[in-house]
């Protein structure tokens, strides 16, 4: 799952970027109300951290224009400002929870898992293909049964490969989407976690569900063989 993080405080904004990567989610940070808007517009985020007080465009703006767009995501708000006002405010506005400043990571890790259990209440929980299963939720994988360990970013690779099942992705797709980057021809980070992918999810089982599409890229589809 992808987070925004709109939070110009350097401290603030890099400790929740690596709190939240380190719990799984691709997340992208920006610094600026206007950038932050910019992303929640046109990014396929399945959650959105806001601070109020931004530069450019203040938090109200950003979520106001965000839901005018029709943009649905959930939105938590991050503040220093404790007025009940405030409160009222955002949620009016379309917020869909509100974190003061300081806060425990750990509490807010538990307002995340919340929010995007009812942001994706309308999709499915597990995603499957053959008899492979991936539980978004529990952050779990199984194949035929068996309990398959996957790292952060095998899940996300994983997880993007059933989201667009029979779908054959670009590395460039798969750099941006699961690793934040720009593709690097030189780079063979995709190969090697899709190797290890491969191997843990794939190789012991049958059907082979991880294909080689060349000078393309890779496709998860139940219907054709392996490469």
């Amino acid at each position: 799952m992808k987070i925004l993080i709109v939070e110009d405080e350097p401290k603030t904004g890099d400790y929740l970027r690596q709190g939240l990567s380190e719990a799984g989610f691709v997340v992208d940070l920006v610094r600026d109300g206007l950038d932050g808007l910019h992303l929640a517009l046109t990014g396929d985020y399945d959650l959105v951290v806001l601070d109020v007080m931004l530069p450019s465009l203040d938090g109200w703006g950003v979520l106001q224009t965000v839901r005018r767009g029709g943009h649905d995501m959930p939105v938590l708000f991050l503040t220093a400002r404790d007025q009940v006002e405030d409160r009222v405010r955002g949620l009016e506005l379309g917020a869909d929870d509100y974190l003061v400043k300081p806060f425990a990571f750990s509490e807010l890790l538990a307002r995340v898992r919340t929010l995007l259990r009812r942001g994706k209440a309308r999709e499915p929980e597990v995603l499957r293909a053959a008899d492979l299963e991936l539980d978004l939720l529990r952050r779990r994988v199984t194949r035929g049964g068996v309990r398959i360990d996957l790292t952060a970013k095998e899940f996300a690779l994983l997880e993007l490969l059933l989201r667009r099942q029979g779908e054959v992705l670009p590395r460039s797709l798969i750099a941006s989407q699961v690793w934040d980057m720009n593709f690097d021809s030189d780079t063979n980070v995709i190969e090697v976690a899709v190797r290890r992918l491969r191997a843990k999810m794939d190789e012991p089982f049958e059907p082979k569900l991880i294909r080689t599409v060349r000078g393309m890229g890779y496709v998860l589809d139940v219907a054709e063989p392996s490469a």
